[in-house]
């Protein structure tokens, strides 16, 4: 038992802090206030992560699969979420609630999927001796690339609007309700999730043991979370003032890496292992997730707030979300055919990593069309998969047929391998 919770118990360890301060009022200044409340988001999200996945030992219905699914985003969202509730009394935090947002949809897909598919790809290489160059993902997916790329077109709007909706928001966590209740299904098909590190050996204990203790993971760090979300965003803010670090990218960056470390390190984990369906699909539903319910969410937050029921983007906002829109219309093109060439995966990091280089308006527009002009290339040309895609959220389920995992061709120097 102990050996378990080891891990869970470290990572509270470094909640502490965040709460004794909370508790007693103390305030620090912006930049240790930033590193005390960070580092705890960040524990707090470890220990959420490995309870949503021991939690799967005993799902037993689509209703456990949707909760699990909310519960599981929280960090993500926690700080995006204060900003837009805090804009609508303040309008400067719209532009962070905008800069959360985009920033985070870009680091899942920009450095999460390219990382997944390249350290796959290399594990893969060694287990079979040859070099292999693609990622076959499992038809499963198609779903979930379904629910995406619906939600990129419907999310063209607010670029070419200036605006999130209130109407749109709604309409948006419609369709992420209507994603869970399909993913449920698909889930009570019967595909296994296998569990890693602390998780795998958490789900190991007996019933007794183990419902209790993931009961209280889910309940502790969600506190921490919530607790810690409000101090961490605010030192956000004030760090890059005081730093002399632009807010606008400080909280981009900063922030999202802090919420979405856990989701990647286990996405990692599943690749170095050898899952790399597991691990892929982890980053994909997430994706899913930021693009409905995170969107969505913004400005229901920003009405609460006391805002109106539009929240306005100004320029540079626009530009952002222009720009992870297009970030992910490619993407969805490169999975079209279901495979996941390295080729892709390079590009879309390297892309991701020329942003910092070629920062403003210019870079951003330029970026964009690059974007565009790849995603557009490859929906040309991969016209076929286009529909199938998008009408797959609609369609009626089938369980799959497993692929090989490694398919290979003796006269061939490279092979793909299968994502399962």
């Amino acid at each position: 038992m102990f050996r378990a919770v080891r891990p869970v118990l470290c990572c509270l360890a470094l909640v502490l802090p965040a709460a004794v301060l909370r508790t007693s009022g103390t305030e620090l200044a912006s930049p240790l206030a930033l590193l005390v409340f960070g580092v705890a988001v960040v524990g707090a999200s470890f220990v959420l992560a490995w309870a949503a996945e021991a939690a799967e030992v005993d799902i037993a219905s689509g209703l456990a699969v949707a909760l699990l699914a909310v519960i599981a985003v929280l960090p993500e969202y926690a700080v995006d979420l204060y900003f837009a509730y805090t804009a609508g009394s303040k309008p400067e935090y719209v532009q962070y609630a905008a800069a959360n947002m985009t920033g985070s949809n870009r680091l899942l897909l920009g450095l999460g999927w390219s990382l997944v598919v390249l350290v796959s790809l290399v594990v893969a290489s060694r287990k079979t001796g040859r070099s292999v160059t693609t990622l076959i993902v499992d038809p499963r997916y198609r779903l979930e690339l379904g629910f995406l790329l619906v939600a990129s077109v419907i999310a063209l709007i607010i670029p070419v609007t200036g605006q999130i909706h209130l109407v749109l928001g709604t309409g948006l966590l419609a369709f992420f309700a209507y994603y869970l209740v399909r993913v449920s299904r698909a889930h009570d098909l019967g595909d296994e999730h296998a569990l890693v590190g602390p998780a795998a050996r958490i789900g190991a204990l007996p019933r007794g043991q183990r419902r209790p203790l993931v009961v209280a993971m889910f309940v502790t760090a969600a506190v921490a979370i919530l607790v810690s979300a409000e101090p961490f965003a605010e030192a956000l803010v004030g760090s890059g003032e005081v730093l002399g670090i632009d807010r606008f990218l400080l909280v981009q960056w900063l922030a999202p890496l802090a919420s979405e470390a856990p989701e990647f390190i286990i996405a990692l984990l599943f690749a170095c292992r050898g899952k790399a369906g597991m691990a892929l699909g982890i980053l994909l539903s997430a994706k899913v997730n930021q693009w409905t319910l995170l969107v969505g969410s913004l400005p229901v937050a920003y009405v609460i707030g006391g805002g109106s029921a539009s929240l306005s983007l100004d320029s540079r906002q626009i530009e952002e979300v222009l720009l992870t829109t297009c970030q992910t219309l490619m993407g969805i093109a490169i999975l079209l055919l279901l495979r996941f060439p390295r080729w892709a995966a390079w590009t879309l990091m390297g892309l991701f990593a020329v942003q910092f280089f070629i920062p403003g308006m210019h870079g951003r527009l330029i970026l964009s069309a690059v974007y565009a002009g790849i995603a557009v290339v490859l929906l040309v040309h991969r016209r076929r998969q286009v529909w199938p895609t998008l009408s797959a959220p609609f369609r009626s389920l089938a369980p799959s047929t497993p692929e090989p995992t490694v398919k290979a061709t003796p006269a061939q120097s490279r092979s793909p391998v299968s994502a399962r």
